[in-house]
């Protein structure tokens, strides 16, 4: 399961951060509100823990901005604000849940396993995915630039849908090959994926760019 904690109190970041990787959690933390913008915006992930009082851009913005383009995601707020005010502010916002600090870890767990029954129930956010202009529906096996479908083959999906997963790093040639439904496939085959994809997704302002000796980077572009 991958989560973000965005939260500016590195000790407290710290003890989440191990305590959600003992749960099974692949959990990236942030400190900033706009890179935990960026960072949501910008990839997939199956919930989130944002801290209201971050520097750079207020949590309750962060979560307007995210909501209105995930509406699925779940996202639990933890916070030192704990007034009556503060917690309908959030609510109103978009938030799913609300815990005020100070906090026990086995109730932030048990409300993380209910935010996420609550999802699996209603359908995994993750079933789609957004970059941009392009979006992907990994259930239906379609992929859209704006309203106009995309005429991608089974494995050029399989290559976006890597590259959408992992938005905000560099996917090496060995990770698109094992996801490709464990297709042995060498460096050439998947070069010529990648190009392929890379010229059926441009028109809609994403390109795929190539990091020497390392891998593939998926990116903006202007149109």
């Amino acid at each position: 399961m991958k989560l973000l904690l965005a939260e500016d109190d590195a000790v407290l970041a710290d003890a989440l951060l191990t305590s959600l990787a003992r749960l099974g959690f692949a959990a990236e933390h942030v400190s900033n509100g706009l890179v935990a913008e960026q960072r949501l915006l910008a990839a997939d992930y199956d919930a989130v823990i944002l801290d209201l009082g971050l520097p750079g851009q207020g949590g309750l913005a962060v979560l307007r901005k995210v909501r209105a383009q995930k509406p699925g995601l779940p996202i639990l707020i933890l916070t030192a604000l704990d007034g009556l005010e503060d917690r309908v502010a959030g609510l109103d916002a978009g938030a799913d849940d609300y815990l005020a600090k100070p906090f026990e870890f086995v109730e932030l767990e048990a409300r993380l396993r209910a935010l996420l029954r609550r999802s699996k129930a209603a359908g995994s956010p993750r079933d789609e995915a957004r970059f941009g202009r392009l979006r992907l529906d990994r259930a239906g096996q379609r992929a859209w630039a704006d309203d106009q479908p995309l005429d991608l083959s089974a494995r050029e999906l399989a290559v976006l849908d890597v590259l959408l997963s992992n938005a905000d790093r560099v996917v090496t040639k060995e990770q698109i090959a094992a996801e490709l439904s464990g297709d042995e496939l060498g460096a050439n085959a998947i070069e010529v994926y990648v190009h392929r994809l890379r010229k059926k997704i441009e028109p809609a302002g994403v390109g795929v760019r190539a990091v020497r000796g390392l891998g593939y980077l998926l990116e903006a572009r202007p149109l």
